[in-house]
């Protein structure tokens, strides 16, 4: 039970992460470019993040090898996850988007196989087949074309960051679990706030971030730290005590979150596309966790008949050898 309170870090991470898909529409219909809501991201998570990187020893103990794979992160959650997700929930809807990001468990699967070969569980390349069927169903359930500025074409956004994601989820665990949640988020905040820095004022110059309504500010820094900042760091911290899998499981919950907030919000309503994909997504992510629990309850092989432990004779003590007792 020592573990308990990783997985309560997942389920309220993903929570968080759910919602966000609600306010990214609101936001980006009504008042602000997705970028400049992807750069204010950026600039909230390196504020918090970057002084646990300044101020620990442990930043003057990363080897080459961490610093490399560091910057790949860095660069996979500020382009490839956090401005993917913004511009694909801009362009589709708060359901398509969150039935999407539950792929990453058949994601984050692939990649660990990739990156950490070994034996297949049948039943979990079942389960990640249905996942990926689940989200072909909404990316091509009105063609087979993805034409800008679409409904699909968002939802190949939004696919892009969950790859993304969970990709480095697999690639940055040992870093993890070397220097600690905090430094890593810091080092990458440095180098997120790097690469994005020369475009900061451009979009943000003419946001006119005071003259937003109420509610949109409110949303605006949901999103910024209930929606970025602390759902980040509990889906690190409990990605560095509890495996990749756990992690990209927990994903199912951002589905349920995303989905009550558009249809109270009269953002977006489930149609068959919806149903049929959450179906699909759902079964296989099923077939997934039922393959990893059979995997994890395998038994080790038994030890060879000649060196397995004998009874002990009477009269003979342990490693004794042909002695009696007196």
């Amino acid at each position: 039970m020592t573990k308990t309170r990783y997985h309560y870090d997942l389920v309220f991470a993903n929570l968080f992460f759910g919602a966000n898909f609600s306010f990214y529409v609101s936001l980006t219909r009504n008042w602000l470019d997705y970028r400049q809501i992807f750069m204010l991201q950026v600039l909230s998570a390196a504020v918090f993040f970057i002084p646990f990187a300044l101020f620990s020893r442990q930043s003057y103990r990363i080897a080459w090898c961490d610093a490399g794979n560091i910057l790949v992160v860095a660069l996979l959650v500020v382009y490839g996850w956090m401005y993917m997700l913004v511009w694909g929930s801009s362009l589709t809807s708060p359901i398509d988007a969150s039935v999407i990001s539950t792929l990453g468990p058949a994601f984050t699967l692939i990649t660990d196989h990739v990156m950490h070969p070994h034996r297949y569980v049948r039943i979990r390349v079942v389960g990640v087949v249905f996942a990926l069927a689940g989200a072909g169903v909404l990316l091509f359930g009105e063609g087979f074309t993805l034409t800008h500025g679409s409904r699909a074409w968002g939802n190949a956004l939004v696919l892009a960051a969950v790859v993304a994601i969970a990709v480095n989820t697999v690639i940055i665990k040992p870093q993890l679990e070397r220097l600690g949640t905090l430094v890593v988020m810091g080092w990458y905040s440095i180098i997120g706030l790097a690469i994005t820095a020369p475009f900061f004022w451009k979009y943000i110059a003419d946001a006119a971030l005071l003259r937003l309504p109420q509610q949109a500010l409110a949303e605006l820094a949901y999103i910024l730290i209930l929606g970025t900042v602390l759902p980040m760091y509990l889906l690190y911290r409990g990605t560095e005590k509890l495996t990749s899998v756990h992690t990209a499981l927990y994903r199912y919950i951002q589905p349920f979150a995303a989905g009550i907030l558009a249809v109270v919000r009269g953002q977006a309503h489930f149609d068959t596309q919806n149903v049929v994909s959450t179906i699909l997504i759902f079964a296989g992510i099923v077939l997934v966790v039922i393959g990893y629990n059979s995997r994890q309850r395998t038994p080790p092989l038994s030890r060879p008949a000649a060196v397995r432990a004998t009874p002990r004779e009477p009269g003979r003590s342990a490693g004794s050898g042909s002695r009696r007792r007196p």
